[in-house]
């Protein structure tokens, strides 16, 4: 596998964590470098994780998380998802600018699943697993972190329909997992 074959499924892999990223951006009035390195890390590093997970583990564990992990994304995702949306309409809000792992751990689980499944794909190619995880992560991460900045430039003056929209994209990521996970898709 090439270097360029790689870099094309970090940035594929990466489009999750981008989009809830871009989320997270609307969240907050004022963005901090703070919250992008924050949303970069959780992100590119489990998006690192979990094909290196697939990697190793993958023999084992591929059989669960393939049927459950879809099952398991388009839950987490829904849920936030379907909360972000309710809040849009609220009157006086309350921004969710919680950047604590309580709040982080959830999504960066739920964008990274489908990277266990490469994981495993990249097992039975013999690919050097430890580059292409590193490459991985780095690139989620700072695509991650710019999309905390373009939440938060959309967010101040479309705040709630961007969050309305981001809801409805995080609700429909999760659908197209869960449909993919079933093979529908």
């Amino acid at each position: 596998m090439t270097l360029f074959d790689l870099t094309l499924i970090a940035i594929s892999l990466s489009m999750d964590a981008f989009a809830v990223s871009i989320c997270k951006g609307l969240s907050v009035r004022k963005v901090s470098f703070r919250h992008a390195l924050t949303c970069g890390l959780w992100f590119g590093g489990f998006q690192g994780l979990m094909p290196a997970l697939g990697y190793f583990l993958g023999d084992r564990f591929s059989a669960l998380l393939t049927r459950f992990g879809p099952w398991i994304a388009f839950i987490l995702l829904a849920i936030i998802g379907a909360n972000m949306f309710k809040e849009s309409f609220g009157e006086d809000e309350t921004l969710d600018d919680d950047f604590s792992p309580k709040a982080m751990l959830p999504l960066a689980v739920a964008t990274s699943i489908d990277a266990f499944a490469v994981g495993v794909g990249f097992a039975a190619v013999q690919v050097q697993i430890l580059p292409a995880v590193a490459l991985i992560g780095c690139i989620t991460c700072v695509l991650s972190g710019a999309g905390v900045k373009v939440g938060a430039i959309f967010g101040d003056k479309y705040r709630a329909p961007a969050e309305r929209i981001g809801g409805i994209v995080l609700i429909l990521i999760g659908l197209k997992t869960l449909l993919g996970g079933l093979g529908i898709l």
